[in-house]
């Protein structure tokens, strides 16, 4: 997986709550092969009509084409558990969604994918989707070790999971994870051998 350090890129605002993951990307999409990618499904339904003729959707309009950060009111992620949610935004580009609150497991989703899933108040994501809306080519930069958000004259400070955060600042995967607990198990494996040799198998005959 790769690390998220920082970021400086374009941010897209959806100003809307509770986007579910129906919305982000549709169940119909969902057999497809995790190797050919997600990224055409995102928001497929708000972006396209049933003819594939693009609506009135942010991210159909100039300057939000390249965003890799996107700026949602509360409860982004919602709804069913599906994976994929994450695999569509991650595909199309975007590598860090700022809200005031996320759906559980999409936030450990998205963890687990390399998307950065950044906790503002209510107040602070309205002030940086208005600012977006205004300046749709306003840089925003997202920083990790910080935990820091700079949008023009906004400066906010995010919160996120302390282990998380530590996956993401080092691009740790499950085992990654396991194995930075390696000299601990080690040492209990000794212990244990120590204290218990009966527990150990028999050699072969």
């Amino acid at each position: 997986m790769q690390a998220f350090k920082s970021l400086d890129a374009v941010a897209v605002p959806i100003a809307r709550p509770n986007v579910d993951t129906d919305q982000i990307v549709p169940a119909r999409y969902l057999r497809k092969p995790r190797k050919l990618g997600f990224g055409d499904y995102l928001f497929r339904d708000l972006r396209l009509d049933k003819d594939g003729r693009e609506r009135d959707f942010v991210l159909n309009r100039p300057g939000y084409c390249d965003a890799k950060i996107l700026v949602a009111e509360r409860n982004f992620g919602c709804g069913s558990s599906r994976e994929a949610a994450v695999y569509a935004l991650y595909d199309y580009g975007i590598r860090c969604v700022i809200a005031p609150s996320f759906g559980d497991i999409f936030s450990q989703n998205a963890t687990k994918n390399g998307l950065l899933t950044a906790v503002v108040s209510e107040a602070e994501s309205g002030a940086l989707v208005a600012a977006l809306t205004r300046e749709p080519t306003s840089a925003v930069t997202v920083d990790l070790a910080s935990q820091s958000i700079v949008c023009g004259e906004l400066r906010y400070r995010f919160t996120i999971d302390p282990a998380r955060r530590t996956r993401l600042l080092n691009g740790w995967d499950d085992l990654d994870v396991t194995g930075s607990f390696a000299e601990q198990i080690g040492a209990f494996k000794a212990a244990d051998r120590k204290a218990r040799p009966w527990a150990l198998p028999s050699p072969a005959p």
